[in-house]
């Protein structure tokens, strides 16, 4: 009779986890997020938004560049922008977007639809705080002057691009975009190393990036940073700024934010607790044999 202790596991595992374990790992932390004290999850949610910001700048920097291609710059734009998820996943925070995903612990009764509410509710303002924050540094950080002001002129187109569309197109922009989003999340849970989750995570966020879709989040620093831009009379000469208002703010992040529950909660969520939900038991579909 063998005595000896079984081996402890591998410190690395080059396997990554199956869509059903990260199923159930994505519903340990949707339970875990909706628990978590008031106050640690809206801090949480303010670091969540400014990472977004951030983010959001880098792609700017990028955006501002006149001499590359437009294909150019919005893929390397989009690879930019994936610093503010990274940030969010591997730093902790909480992102609005991402949240979406509670639907599936939702689905299995692990949470209320009161505490689910509650939870996006908290994240969503705390994001547009913590978004918000990182406006009133960056004005004051003169870091729009930068490439010859051209930096505040990308924000400003920015803004006028998104603030234009009807309702409808603004709703199924933000489905995509959150699609992608919730897609990086799922794959970035499927990773055993920080340098997994980042590379998971990086093609889903430059393409909704390069595509154009809608983000709420990264929305709430480009569209009051704009806001302010030409409250402040720091639009240049000759620029039309009439559609940058409060109201055009609104017009935008409403259908954006319902789109991103829809493509993050229904269209990735949903789906994914349907095909690896609990009650196909052992052997369900994706799980390791």
């Amino acid at each position: 009779m063998d005595d000896r202790a079984p081996a402890p596991p591998p410190v690395f595992n080059s396997n990554a986890y199956s869509p059903a374990e990260i199923k159930e790992a994505v519903e340990k932390v949707g339970v875990k997020k909706t628990r978590l004290p008031f106050l640690a999850s809206f801090m949480l949610s303010v670091v969540g938004g400014g990472s977004i910001g951030l983010g959001a700048l880098y792609y700017t920097i990028i955006a501002s560049d006149a001499e590359m291609s437009f294909a150019t710059v919005r893929v390397l734009g989009g690879l930019a922008f994936s610093l503010g998820l990274a940030l969010v996943l591997v730093g902790g925070a909480e992102l609005f977007t991402g949240n979406n995903l509670i639907v599936m612990a939702w689905a299995s009764r692990k949470v209320s639809t009161a505490e689910m509410l509650r939870n996006w509710l908290i994240v969503y303002f705390g994001n547009l705080v913590g978004a918000l924050g990182l406006v009133v540094l960056v004005l004051l950080s003169h870091h729009l002057d930068m490439n010859g002001g051209r930096i505040g002129l990308s924000i400003l187109n920015t803004a006028v691009a998104k603030i234009q569309p009807d309702f409808v197109t603004l709703f199924v922009k933000g489905i995509l975009c959150n699609v992608l989003v919730c897609l990086a999340v799922w794959l970035a849970y499927a990773g055993r190393s920080v340098a997994d989750k980042i590379i998971a995570l990086v093609f889903p966020v430059s393409a909704f990036i390069a595509a154009g879709f809608e983000h709420c989040v990264a929305n709430m620093y480009f569209l009051p940073l704009a806001w302010l831009m030409t409250s402040l009379g720091k639009a240049p000469a000759g620029f039309d700024a009439s559609a940058i208002t409060v109201s055009g703010i609104v017009h935008n992040l409403v259908p954006v934010t319902l789109g991103n529950i829809v493509g993050g909660g229904v269209l990735v969520g949903a789906v994914y607790w349907t095909i690896y939900r609990a009650s196909f038991g052992p052997g369900a579909v994706g799980e390791k044999q």
